[in-house]
This record gives C-alpha cells, sequence and structure tokens, in this order.
C-alpha cells in the first residue's frame, strides 16, 4: 500500500482578535508596510494582539477594489498620504475636505470586504 506524501500540517486553535475599525486596519497595514520598507523581517503570530491576517491580505483587498474600478488613484493617494500620518484628513480643515470626502470613499468601499474576510469585527 503506498504511503501519501502530502501530510497537511496541523493548525493550531489559536484565538485572533479582529480590528475595531476598517481605519484601524489600515493604520496597522502602513505601519507593518514601511517596516517591512525599512528592512523589518514580518512575521505573523509575533504581537501581542493576534490578528486574523497578515499585512498583505489587506493589500489585497485594496488591489481587487483597484482593478474592478471600485478605488480610483485619488482615493489610494488620499489613503497613502494619510497612513502615513496615522490620522485620517479632518473635515473641518477646508484644505482637507475633499480628502476627507475620498477618504469616506474608499472606506465604504474597503469596509465590507474586510468585514467578510472577518478581519475587521462585524
Amino acid at each position: 500500500m503506498p504511503h501519501p506524501h502530502f501530510f497537511p500540517r496541523p493548525v493550531p486553535a489559536v484565538e485572533t482578535e479582529p480590528f475595531a475599525s476598517p481605519e484601524e486596519a489600515w493604520f496597522w497595514f502602513v505601519q507593518a508596510h514601511e517596516a517591512a520598507t525599512a528592512g523589518a523581517r514580518i512575521a505573523g503570530g509575533q504581537g501581542d494582539i493576534l490578528r486574523p491576517c497578515e499585512p498583505n491580505d489587506i493589500m489585497l483587498a485594496v488591489d481587487r477594489l483597484y482593478r474592478r474600478h471600485r478605488l480610483r488613484r485619488d482615493h489610494l493617494c488620499v489613503l497613502a498620504d494619510y497612513g502615513r500620518q496615522l490620522m485620517p484628513p479632518d473635515p473641518e480643515r477646508r484644505a482637507e475636505q475633499r480628502a476627507y470626502g475620498l477618504w469616506r470613499e474608499a472606506f465604504d468601499r474597503l469596509a465590507p470586504v474586510l468585514r467578510d474576510k472577518g478581519i475587521v469585527r462585524r
């Protein structure tokens, strides 16, 4: 009787904590991306809080929305610029009102995707 060559690795039952909001997930992604760009090695399960995804999962969700024309380049620029600042645009500041509208539009489209994947709490 032949022996199977593939043995699935057992997955430990680990409790993960989804993000409270899509914005929190985005800021986490931006910080992880900047750390990786600076040379850090990103490995799952190493943080104080275990998350239900890898940083790349969030980028893939944004990329899919962009490829399906649900997000535009303007949305991506606002997400990147304010993500690096770790704060959303301020709707009270006249210079940031357009950016705030794009920010809200982007998260209106991204939030359901992240919730469906279990990345963000329902």
